[in-house]
Parts: structure tokens; C-alpha cells; sequence
């Protein structure tokens, strides 16, 4: 098969999508896979490690914007679509897959009015704004979260999961250790502001600081002053501006301090991970919110809003799961339950089955 995968420009659409074509090479080490999506040179130099061709499509946001830069968006869209045409014609794709993000909207939908075999994939439980119109011409709608809402046409939709690359679902979850306890501190690829002064401001609540370690993506700009703040309190800590082996950060955790981006509430469902979810607060339609709500009300994990957090109170909650690792197996087992490891692959098998006529 000759698969197109649209979309990126964030780690919550980039990585599934990454996954994804994992999924179809396993199966099919003959197939091709092309990535449509933005110039965004950490996305590029992944997918060149890994092997995948890429093509850059001039996109850019419409919704939630100012004045000028949906201006610009609009000014970019005609330019997209005839370099996605272009693209689909060069490439021929047996099936094209949006993964959200600013390239998938031109290219899915230069797609499907070329009469290719289109779907979409929607990682948040309230879907974007771009699979909201594609939803209504693709052929299949992969969701991450149960559509609840009914946003999308039920007969089209299929409940996948999100998918997660296999590095990380080989970091399989191990029995937290006696002699230590390791709070991983993750907030978006650039590091969360917020997120480090609370957990900095927390070191000093700490009950027993010499019992617990840290492992702090920080963010580039952070990086130096948190440093020096574990060094003050004496608390061991691996401070790292962006962490490249997240499956061995995540193998050495106990209790994550994240973001609720969809890929990582997958990634941390797939692995039975216990979380405290600070869901960043200027999220498209709140969706990272909604995404920890889901996961907190069925055990798998808390939420804490970001204009509540504060040293103490976070250093309660570390102090609480430290002393009572009974209550943290329990989330994690609830967390378990709402992984799904096979998401790709489910999602790769569907793909297979339109292209073949078996649906």
C-alpha cells in the first residue's frame, strides 16, 4: 500500500501519527508511506531518522486566532491545496489519513475531491475544528475517546484508540521501587512555565525530600534556574530542557506531572501510569481538560487546574502517593484499563479493508 498521512505540527498529531506508520511498515515492509505536513524541523529530522519521506504543505490556523493570522491562514489555504493536489498526483496514494493539524485539511480534503480513499483520525474527545468539516467526507473517522457527543456520523466511526509508538509501549509499567520514589515532570515539548515554579515551589513542603527523585522536562528557557533549585534542596533530580527517550523517563516513574494533550493521556493509559494532569488552560475548546476529566472520572488518574496549582497543595499530592503506593497501584490499574495499545494497528487493519473493498 501507498499511504499519505497528513497533518502535525504538534507532538499530539505528529506522534500517533508516527505510530501509525509504524504500524503499516510491520505488516507491510514494501509499502510506502509519505508524511504531508509542516517544515517544523524536529518533525523533519524524526522522520528522516526513522526512515519516512516528508513534503511540506504551507497551512496555517483559522480558528481561535487574531485578525491578522487568520488573515494569513486564509492566504495560505490556496496555496496548500494546489501544492496537496500536486503532492496526491506525484505520490498516488491508495488511502490518504488526516491526523489533525494544520496540513491535513487541504491535503485530505484535495484527497477525497480527487476521488482517493480518505479517513481521519480525531485524537481529543471534543473534536478540532478541521475534522469537524472532514468528518463529513471521509469514509472512516477514527476516534480516540468515545463519541458521546455524536459529532460524527456513528456509521462511520470507529473507536480506535490513540496510537502510541512502540518505544514507548516497550517501557511496560514496573512495581514502584521500596528505597525510592521518581516523579517524572512533563509539560509539552517546550516545557510548561507554570508547571516548573509549582513543582520548584514545592520542594520545600517535601516530608521526606531525600525519598524522592525527579526527572524534569523543562523546556529550554527554564532549564538553568530549576536546575540549581533541586541542587539547593539536595534533591536528586535529571533536569533535561526536552527529553528524547521518553519510554525510559516513563519506565523510571512512579507519578507523572503532565499536560493532557491526547497523546500523552494515551501513552500514559497504554502503560498504567498514574497522573496528575495540569491541563494547559488556553487549549482549543478546553479539550485538554476534557481529555484528564475523562480519564479522572473513571480512577485513572487526578486533575488540577492550573490557576489552583500551587507548591503545597502539589506537594501534598506527592507526599500522599509516595507514602501510599497501594492507592497508586490502584490507579494505575484503572489507568490500564482505559489503554489501548493497539490502536495503530487497529487503525492500519481498517485502512487495509476500505482500500481493499472489505468493509
Amino acid at each position: 500500500m501507498r499511504v499519505l498521512i497528513a497533518g502535525g505540527g504538534t507532538g499530539g498529531h505528529f506522534f500517533p501519527a508516527v505510530a501509525l506508520a509504524e504500524a503499516f511498515m510491520m505488516t507491510d515492509p514494501e509499502g510506502s508511506i509519505l508524511f504531508a505536513g509542516t517544515d517544523n524541523p524536529l518533525e523533519v529530522s524524526t522522520l528522516l531518522r526513522r526512515g519516512f519521506d516528508h513534503v511540506s504543505i504551507s497551512a496555517g490556523g483559522l480558528k481561535g486566532q487574531g485578525v491578522w493570522r487568520q488573515a494569513h491562514g486564509l492566504l495560505k489555504l490556496p496555496i496548500g491545496f494546489w501544492q496537496a493536489v500536486k503532492t496526491i498526483w506525484r505520490f498516488k496514494p491508495d488511502i490518504t489519513i488526516g491526523v489533525g493539524g494544520y496540513a491535513s485539511g487541504p491535503v485530505a480534503l484535495a484527497a477525497r475531491l480527487m476521488g482517493k480513499n480518505m479517513v481521519i483520525h480525531e485524537q481529543n474527545l471534543l473534536p478540532g475544528f478541521t475534522n469537524r468539516i472532514l468528518g463529513r467526507l471521509a469514509q472512516r473517522i477514527f476516534v480516540s475517546f468515545p463519541d458521546d457527543l455524536g459529532v460524527f456520523t456513528s456509521s462511520k466511526t470507529v473507536l480506535t484508540g490513540n496510537p502510541v509508538r512502540q518505544e514507548v509501549l516497550r517501557a511496560a509499567s514496573s512495581e514502584s521501587r521500596k528505597d525510592s520514589f521518581t516523579v517524572l515532570v512533563v509539560g509539552g515539548s517546550q516545557g510548561a512555565h507554570t508547571i516548573n515554579c509549582a513543582v520548584v515551589e514545592a520542594l520545600k513542603h517535601l516530608d521526606l525530600p531525600s525519598a524522592i527523585g525527579f526527572i524534569h522536562q523543562t523546556g529550554t528557557k527554564d532549564a538553568p534556574w530549576v536546575t540549581r533549585a533541586y541542587k539547593e534542596h539536595g534533591i536528586r533530580a535529571t533536569v533535561e530542557p526536552f527529553i528524547e527517550n521518553m519510554a525510559s523517563a516513563y519506565h523510571s516513574s512512579d507519578l507523572v506531572i503532565c499536560r493532557a494533550g491526547a497523546s500523552t493521556v494515551a501513552e500514559l493509559a497504554a502503560l498504567g501510569k498514574p497522573a496528575l494532569f495540569v491541563p494547559f488552560p488556553f487549549a482549543a475548546n478546553n479539550h485538554q481538560e476534557l481529555n484528564a476529566r475523562y480519564v479522572a472520572d473513571r480512577g485513572g488518574g487526578e486533575v488540577m487546574i492550573e490557576k489552583d496549582l500551587n507548591g503545597e497543595s502539589l506537594a501534598r499530592k506527592i507526599c500522599h502517593y509516595e507514602s501510599n503506593r497501594g492507592a497508586l497501584r490502584d490507579i494505575s490499574i484503572r489507568a490500564s484499563a482505559l489503554g489501548r495499545a493497539d490502536a495503530a494497528k487497529v487503525m492500519a487493519d481498517e485502512c487495509r479493508s476500505l482500500v481493499s473493498g472489505r468493509d
